[in-house]
């Protein structure tokens, strides 16, 4: 059964205002929280591969790449400069020595779980402020919103 026009206009109209709601919410949130964490801010290519790395520890660097969707020469310098600045550290596999998984260090660990906690604060914060129908609606969009995430990017799990 063909989809109607205006299922078609709907979602092109929530296809625009979350192409345009999403970033403004993420850099709302990062300056909120910039303002509050007590130590430098990591350029968006390290924190993305240093909550990637939190996430799914062990990770390859190569795995790393395509998660990240860059080209492994890239990442490996992110991993490089992470592991100047002491947040990342690689582990030779066992088996082939040409392989490094990657880990996060202590301080890695610690920065990060302050910066979430920071960021679930501003936005619980912010949720107090809505309507029990704004929250229920956004609470009932989550699973819809991880969905969409998979279907954008295949490999965020």
């Amino acid at each position: 059964m063909p989809a109607s026009s205006a299922s078609f206009q709907d979602t092109d109209r929530v296809a625009s205002v979350l192409v345009a709601i999403l970033p403004a919410l993420n850099r709302a949130l990062e300056r909120q929280v910039a303002r509050e964490f007590s130590h430098p801010r990591l350029p968006e290519g390290q924190l993305a591969l240093l909550w990637l790395v939190e996430e799914r520890e062990g990770i390859t660097v190569r795995e790393a790449a395509d998660a990240l969707l860059m080209k492994p020469n890239n990442a490996s310098a992110l991993v490089s400069q992470l592991t100047e600045l002491g947040l990342l550290e690689r582990r030779q596999d066992t088996v082939d020595k040409r392989v490094a998984h990657l880990h996060p260090t202590a301080t890695a660990r610690q920065r990060l779980a302050e910066a979430q906690q920071l960021k679930e604060a501003h936005v619980a914060r912010a949720l107090c402020a809505l309507t029990d129908g704004e929250l229920g609606a956004l609470g009932a969009a989550t699973g819809a919103l991880t969905s969409l995430t998979r279907h954008l990017h295949p490999t965020a799990d």
